[in-house]
């Protein structure tokens, strides 16, 4: 799974998710993406299922770019704790996504594969997203 391999912090404040995505807004790299529609944090482990749909479902051909990238901590404490006595531990890792933002990108495949793989990939994530294409110049 995805994580940074050092932060200048250890542990981050929850924070809100505002406005819409002005970076990573458009396709980059491939001929297909999916968009994220909605504000939410999305796991390391979110993204690594999503990613495996993909790549099954396109049987390893073609490639795949991920445009997310899990850097917030989340600190949990354990269960039955009583209140006080600071901050959990960091327990998982999260991409903060903004709507309009390109979660996910594939190229070198067919329009109806990447629409299936991304739509198996879309089922993985908790937020809405939309099958985006790169209009032909």
């Amino acid at each position: 799974m995805m994580q940074p391999k050092k932060t200048k912090f250890r542990k981050a404040h929850k924070g809100r998710i505002h406005g819409v995505a002005t970076s990573g807004a458009t396709l980059s790299f491939g001929q297909f993406g999916l968009k994220a529609m909605e504000p939410d944090r999305v796991t390391a482990r979110q993204i690594e299922a999503a990613r495996r749909a993909l790549t099954r479902h396109m049987k390893r051909a073609g490639r795949v770019w991920i445009r997310v990238f899990p850097d917030v901590p989340v600190s949990k404490k354990p269960a039955e704790v009583r209140m006080g006595s600071g901050k959990g531990s960091p327990e998982l890792w999260v991409a903060r996504v903004k709507p309009g933002r390109v979660m996910f990108e594939i190229d070198g495949v067919s329009t109806q594969i990447a629409r299936e793989a991304l739509s198996l990939a879309a089922a993985k994530l908790p937020i809405k997203t939309r099958f985006v294409e790169r209009i032909a110049e």
